[in-house]
């Protein structure tokens, strides 16, 4: 896999040093940017406090996010083909206190974790939806479905009048549990980040750029697999053998689903399809992180406000301290958090496409250069319309 042969060398200072760009510059809209990715910098410009913003979210981030992949994978382990899940976000602990704090609403927004995980299970990650469209798998889920359709006189009449729809749900539960492998990793990456930052090992977006990169190199072979436990025999629906990894077939499907596409608010644009408010092509579409306007932020449906909310519980310090110097104080607390999530999206996009592309970027071989800097361009070309010129 060519991440994992290039990505653990590319960008490293000694090299930078002496890099030469043997090419005429871009004339790109966005050149400074490919000029400043060439030169191994980021999307994000390298200053201090964009440093405290970057690892202080992603430190709440990756709190947030382990919360999140412990109740996916919940749910995909013991809440298979529960038709009806009332207790899904309780991560099988069922107390009155549990539910009272459910209730009123003091609790983390899994909400939001489903949320991507439809993004994902909408656009689709290409190694994944052709096994889940394999004869291998409809074997695998038929047997876990006939296992907890014993007994189950309710759920059998539904699988015989409508027999795709239990195959489909669990489709869709493999992506429950696809995604909370990737976001496990993920999770530990980011608060290991903050552990070097508070150690001092991390003064620069560089240095932030690098930790991600060799984390998602570390990891990138990391099978991705799915098992369910019915009658106290095990069900592998997603077995090693099919050879599905944590790069290819759930880092870089999310940030296309996610960071990209996602789906457009309800509320803020118009779903009448005769109005063309929204794109017909799912290509299209750009409602993702990167391109999230962060003023609705704390309006009612829109989804992001569920993750900033859960954030703000978990804001260290020293970034709470420079929030807090605002003009507003706490009253626009979870659209700074937003300006600073955009921030750092931006930042592990980097880490991405470092590692994605064809050479590494310190290679002074003018045909790779130039591989390169198409690769760059394209990238450019969807960011047009994202928020990359306002974090600049």
């Amino acid at each position: 896999m060519r991440f994992v042969r290039t990505a653990a060398f590319i960008f490293r200072p000694s090299i930078l040093a002496a890099m030469v760009i043997a090419i005429s510059p871009s004339t790109h809209p966005l050149a400074p940017i490919i000029d400043r990715l060439e030169q191994g910098g980021a999307l994000l410009p390298d200053t201090p406090e964009n440093v405290v913003e970057v690892v202080g979210i992603l430190k709440s981030y990756g709190v947030v996010l382990g919360a999140y992949e412990r109740n996916l994978n919940y749910i995909a382990e013991h809440q298979f083909l529960v038709l009806f899940p009332f207790f899904k976000y309780f991560d099988g602990e069922v107390t009155l206190r549990k539910l009272l704090k459910h209730w009123w609403h003091d609790r983390i927004n899994y909400e939001f974790a489903e949320y991507c995980m439809k993004a994902m299970f909408w656009h689709g990650a290409h190694g994944l939806d052709i096994y889940l469209d394999s004869a291998e798998f409809r074997q695998r889920a038929g047997a876990a479905i006939q296992a907890k359709l014993r007994s189950n006189l309710v759920m059998g009449s539904l699988n015989r009048l409508l027999p795709e729809f239990l195959l489909e749900q669990v489709r869709m539960l493999c992506y429950y549990s696809a995604l909370g492998q990737f976001w496990n990793v993920m999770s530990r990456m980011f608060l290991s980040l903050s552990d070097r930052y508070d150690c001092g090992e991390i003064q620069t977006i560089a240095d932030v750029v690098d930790h991600v990169r060799e984390g998602l190199v570390a990891a990138a072979a990391n099978p991705i697999t799915y098992a369910v436990t019915i009658a106290g025999q095990v069900y592998e629906i997603i077995p090693k053998s099919v050879g599905l990894t944590f790069l290819m077939d759930t880092a870089v499907p999310y940030v296309e689903a996610v960071f990209f596409r996602s789906f457009p608010f309800f509320g803020t644009v118009s779903y009448n399809a005769q109005a063309h408010q929204i794109s017909p092509e799912q290509a299209d579409f750009n409602y993702g992180a990167l391109f999230a306007d962060p003023l609705p932020i704390g309006g009612a449906g829109i989804p992001p406000t569920l993750l900033m909310q859960d954030m703000l519980h978990y804001i260290p310090p020293y970034l709470e301290a420079v929030y807090m110097k605002g003009a507003r104080g706490q009253d626009d607390m979870r659209v700074k958090i937003c300006l600073s999530f955009q921030k750092s999206m931006f930042c592990v996009t980097t880490a991405a496409m470092q590692g994605l592309a064809p050479y590494p970027f310190s290679t002074t071989d003018p045909e790779q250069q130039r591989a390169n800097r198409a690769y760059l361009e394209q990238w450019m070309d969807r960011f047009l319309t994202s928020r990359l010129m306002q974090v600049n």
